[in-house]
């Protein structure tokens, strides 16, 4: 979605907004495609003294497998992202403002990238997930399982000798 801008680079203290839908279910990551339903946009873009920023609040719903456990979780996401806007850049290499030379930007773009890049490293269905037995390959979080957990891999063995 191209969101224009021009009223708002013209006058001090101009506010624009603007809600869409992005749909992002075909984006795949890790070999799943983890959005289940369109990520709901609201851009907001204001003029404070010359400096334009634009905000963008965005809410989706997440789907994933955990990576300890395996079990798969939905959550609702919400998060903000706020960006600088500027009409020309005197240096390119600055990463602090978005250049809008026809003082447009396009929202898609800058919105999967935000999604994307926010994304945990490593999921998880909640933070002490146990995770599986490494011998039968039971969910700890449902209970503990039978496996003997006093047998030592044997390519420790030399160091249990250590201790006794």
């Amino acid at each position: 979605m191209v969101f224009e801008l021009k009223s708002v680079f013209q006058n001090d203290g101009e506010t624009k907004r603007v809600s869409y839908q992005l749909d992002l279910t075909r984006t795949e990551i890790d070999g799943a495609f983890p959005f289940s339903a369109p990520v709901e946009v609201s851009a907001l873009a204001v003029n404070r003294a010359s400096l334009v920023t634009l905000e963008l609040d965005c809410k989706y719903d997440y789907f994933r497998c955990c990576d300890r456990c395996g079990e798969p979780v939905t959550r609702r996401v919400e998060s903000v992202f706020e960006h600088r806007l500027a009409q020309n850049l005197s240096n390119d290499e600055n990463d602090d403002y978005i250049e809008t030379p026809d003082l447009t930007v396009e929202l898609d773009e800058i919105v999967t990238s935000d999604i994307l890049l926010s994304l945990p490293g490593k999921f998880l269905c909640r933070e002490d997930c146990k995770g599986l037995c490494p011998k039968c390959g039971a969910n700890l979080n449902n209970g503990e399982c039978d496996c003997d957990k006093q047998s030592v891999d044997p390519r420790l063995a030399a160091l249990k000798q250590l201790l006794n």
